[in-house]
């Protein structure tokens, strides 16, 4: 993120944070935890709260400076060159934090919102289960209500933060008559770190390690009915919602691979081969030019998601999906490239590349993968071309021969169309609004 991108004040946080970055976490800290010796970086998360780092765009009255989309985007980019793992610590407040101060209540807010945002809690979202995967809606963990509590039992994976939070945002099932899957079946829950709640299994990672992500069971955990974060049945709200955060964060912290390349360009002006330094051959300096051109181009597309949120466009939705389908592709192109320039020594570990390539991958799999950014993206665009108030010109009245009969049909053609050739199969016309 360029300083000519930002306005004063966000130069002055993406200034903060890189000192932030440079100054206050050791390299051996990162060792340790690329090792699986930190559980969870708790001291990263203090360190953060003390500068007043975490929750930069919720309210001053929780903790919060009340900042835009775009300065957490930048200050997100200079986080991501410590890695995925405490790119996740970082940015898990704008996540959980965004349910709890768009649905939560002024009781929530106080007693979960505030301390986490002053780092006195620690707190993660409990989303994925072991059949589900990306199909959210076919979550399984059930929260029956009786009386004044609600009573949960299931299990959640891929949990960041399983083993070091004190509270986990959870999704349930709180609606169970049949036709359910038509309506906001699931529920979001606060639940407590306590009685009932195991972390069963912590997973063995490529990269991502140090961040405590585990697998989460829940054996009838009694969770008080305050604790309800938006509507009953209303969980699918919560998570449209969400879905910002969790996506516009991966975007931004996955331009921290800027870390990478210029490492890389270091050791090209310093690394000779066939008489002259390696950045000398076309080969190599290309490589740079690409991906320093892949990197641009990643932080203008989420430059310009950050944008639409502050300024809450009506495709707002479809820009963070594809930041996030392009940064995280083009971030996994920059550290191979990087690795590719160094050639065999960027293979060992004696240069932190291959922890970064080993990290960057998930960046394509977590907050929702590539594909399904696709089926997001090209979802809206089609409702965005076909559904709303079109005002723009169309281009197909300036064919040279027009003729209607060729290229368009009603509802009536195309039926017989499809009833009478290759797709008689199908029992209905197409439908140009799906």
């Amino acid at each position: 993120m360029y300083d000519f991108m930002l306005t004063h004040e966000e130069r002055a946080l993406q200034a903060e944070v890189r000192r932030f970055v440079r100054e206050e976490i050791s390299s051996d800290f990162l060792r340790r935890m690329d090792r699986d010796e930190i559980v969870y970086p708790r001291e990263f998360v203090e360190r953060l709260a003390e500068r007043n780092l975490r929750g930069i765009r919720f309210p001053k009255k929780w903790g919060g400076r009340e900042m835009s989309w775009v300065a957490e985007a930048a200050a997100n980019e200079e986080i991501g060159c410590l890695g995925m793992a405490l790119g996740c610590a970082f940015v898990m407040p704008s996540i959980v934090g965004e349910a709890l101060n768009v649905f939560g209540t002024e009781e929530q807010k106080e007693r979960y919102l505030k301390p986490y945002l002053e780092g006195k809690l620690v707190a993660a979202e409990a989303l994925t289960e072991p059949r589900g995967g990306s199909d959210f809606f076919g979550a399984t963990t059930k929260a029956v209500l009786k009386g004044d509590h609600f009573i949960v039992n299931g299990q959640k994976r891929f949990v960041v933060g399983a083993d070091g939070s004190d509270f986990f945002l959870v999704y349930c099932r709180t609606n169970f008559a049949p036709d359910a899957h038509k309506y906001g079946r699931l529920s979001l829950l606060i639940v407590d770190n306590g009685p009932g709640v195991e972390t069963e299994y912590h997973y063995g990672l490529l990269g991502c390690r140090g961040g405590g992500t585990g697998r989460l069971v829940f054996r009838d955990v009694k969770v008080p009915k305050e604790n309800l974060v938006g509507e009953l049945h209303g969980g699918a709200w919560c998570f449209n919602q969400m879905m910002i955060p969790e996506r516009l964060t991966s975007a931004s912290g996955c331009l921290g691979v800027w870390g990478a390349l210029d490492l890389a360009v270091r050791y090209s002006n310093r690394r000779a081969a066939f008489g002259k330094l390696i950045r000398k051959h076309q080969a190599v300096s290309f490589m740079i030019a690409d991906s320093i051109t892949r990197l641009d181009a990643a932080r203008a597309v989420t430059h310009m998601a950050a944008k639409a949120v502050d300024s809450d466009a009506h495709n707002k939705r479809r820009i963070v999906s594809e930041a996030k389908k392009f940064a995280t592709k083009a971030a996994w192109d920059v550290v191979n490239d990087a690795m590719q320039v160094m050639g065999g020594i960027g293979y060992t570990d004696v240069y932190p590349i291959e922890r970064a390539l080993r990290d960057v991958r998930l960046a394509m799999i977590w907050t929702g993968t590539s594909q399904i950014m696709d089926l997001m993206i090209q979802h809206e665009y089609y409702n965005e071309v076909l559904n709303e108030p079109y005002d723009r010109r169309h281009m197909e009245k300036d064919a040279m021969n027009p003729d209607e009969s060729e290229r368009c049909f009603t509802d009536d053609d195309m039926w017989r169309v499809h009833e009478s050739g290759p797709f008689q199969a199908m029992k209905r016309p197409l439908d140009n609004k799906n």
